[in-house]
């Protein structure tokens, strides 16, 4: 299945449909009532998360959504029928914005959640509804009320617990293919990964999502490269796994790059934890390797862990490391919800 993040589509919801005006004709019957029935009303256009889906891609062959107008009022007070709705399924995580591509309409985190997009214009009242005690026979009736339409963006931002961010090249789809069952393409060229891949990694007896995130490259955070449009999937991630080209001639200034471009992309993605990871550590000496594990150390001001994607050297430590951070966000996470739930119980 193709891999589609960002959509574009028009929806429209379904006009009122129209009162009736209609008399009751019947023998032996000589003044009949007025008996027009109401319209029924426009079908809504509703936006739902469902389970089972992981990319948008069913929206790149259909762009256009309209819901059916509501049925006619008829005589013998007989009301038009209701219109079918109509409900986009997209995947979890997906952002609902409006046609400038920045204002955020709804985010769709959890399985099972709805929001309205465009809602069903009512249908108009038949004749009948007009009959009052002066006015015995109205030959009034309404057509139906119009409804809604616009143009909104579909963006899914992947819901992973860490992400793999780093220059192309830098081993990132090796890691994935090692530590999950995820068949990532691996090539030794860069930009190989063209779009997000995700894997289920298992931490003893415990698992968590990895993103392999295509590779950054400078200006990324403007628009350069591959890089930028899927920036917006680390923003869900709890821990950013950075892996450094160990074989790299300077491993502190790509190390540097992509820090510079996560802070510049803002949404407070260089606030988030971060391991750092300096890979391919099977092509290196000995001595190359303290000397690279140093420098980097230094500048990053932190620890740095030492690993190798093809032999499976120091594996173990980055995922357990990985985990212990990600167990630390869902407590930090499962103790905001009780919290907000006690605060709710009071208000009621």
């Amino acid at each position: 299945m193709k891999f589609l993040d960002q959509a574009k589509v028009y929806i429209e919801s379904g006009h009122g449909g129209a009162g009736s005006v209609s008399f009751r004709r019947e023998k032996f019957i000589e003044y009949g009532g007025p008996d027009g029935g109401n319209g029924g009303k426009g079908g809504d256009v509703w936006a739902e998360c469902v389970d089972g889906l992981n990319t948008l891609i069913d929206y790149r062959y259909q762009q256009h959504f309209r819901a059916a107008r509501g049925g006619h009022g008829m005589g013998r007070q007989r009301s038009g029928a209701n219109a079918e709705d109509v409900i986009l399924k997209v995947p979890k995580g997906t952002q609902i914005l409006a046609e400038d591509n920045e204002t955020l309409l709804a985010d769709l985190t959890e399985i099972g959640q709805r929001v309205l997009l465009c809602k069903g214009g009512d249908g108009g009242f038949g004749n009948e509804h007009y009959k009052s005690s002066t006015n015995r026979a109205p030959r009034r009736a309404d057509p139906g009320w119009p409804g809604e339409e616009k143009w909104i963006w579909l963006r899914l931002k992947l819901i992973a617990d860490a992400g793999l961010v780093g220059l192309p090249n830098a081993g990132k789809s090796t890691f994935l293919s090692r530590v999950s069952r995820a068949k990532p393409k691996i090539a030794d060229y860069p930009f190989t990964t063209l779009k997000p891949q995700l894997g289920v990694v298992k931490a003893n007896d415990k698992e968590f999502v990895l993103a392999d995130l295509p590779g950054l490259i400078e200006g990324a955070a403007e628009g350069a490269g591959l890089g930028h449009r899927f920036l917006g999937h680390v923003e869900r991630c709890a821990v950013i796994l950075h892996l450094v080209d160990g074989t790299a001639e300077d491993s502190v200034a790509n190390w540097k790059m992509i820090r510079k471009e996560l802070k510049a992309y803002g949404a407070a993605l260089d606030k988030k934890p971060e391991i750092i990871g300096l890979n391919k550590i099977d092509a290196l000496s000995a001595d190359e390797l303290k000397e690279k594990m140093a420098r980097l150390k230094r500048s990053a001001k932190r620890p740095v862990l030492a690993l190798s994607g093809v032999s499976g050297e120091g594996i173990d430590a980055v995922v357990n490391q990985l985990y212990a951070v990600i167990a630390e966000a869902r407590e930090a996470e499962k103790a905001a919800l009780q919290i907000d739930e006690r605060v709710e119980g009071r208000d009621e």
